[in-house]
């Protein structure tokens, strides 16, 4: 696309730029900010609607106690049980028993610990969950200021 087709509509980036490739007068390519387009919004839209879904899934399961809250950060963070192996460090087959939550409720707040600082959150938040989940990020319109 040309550097003055690059959309600046606004959308779900937080009022942080992104980076698309572009072609100036003399053809050569080049980087330019957006502010992202309308039909990346709808699917980010759409995207963290199916995540608030598998999140109120996973809610109803913890507080009937078919999952562990472990599956609720997991879930909330957008990882599988592989992903947050690979980032706790803690072995695949662990992490499925611990989204269990018989077994869950058995560990100690040092066996926790990959978790919680992975998420960045203490071992008492780690066995919580809330009561619904947040509200998906807010999307950005452009302001007066935000053009290229």
């Amino acid at each position: 696309m040309r550097k003055e087709d690059v959309p600046q509509e606004g959308g779900w980036t937080g009022g942080c730029r992104e980076v698309n490739y572009a072609v100036d007068d003399r053809g050569r390519y080049l980087l330019e900010p957006s502010l992202g387009w309308g039909p990346k919004n709808v699917a980010l839209s759409q995207a963290w609607e199916e995540i608030r879904e598998q999140l109120i899934v996973i809610i109803a399961e913890v507080k009937a106690g078919k999952s562990s809250p472990l599956a609720y950060h997991m879930v909330s963070r957008q990882m599988d049980p592989s992903l947050l192996s690979q980032y706790s460090g803690v072995a695949r087959w662990r992490v499925k028993r611990h989204l269990k939550p018989t077994v869950f409720a058995k560990l100690s707040d040092e066996a926790l610990t990959p978790y919680s600082g992975l998420f960045g959150i203490s071992a008492g938040e780690l066995r919580t969950v809330p009561s619904e989940p947040p509200p998906p990020p807010a999307e950005d319109a452009p302001s007066e200021g935000d053009a290229p």
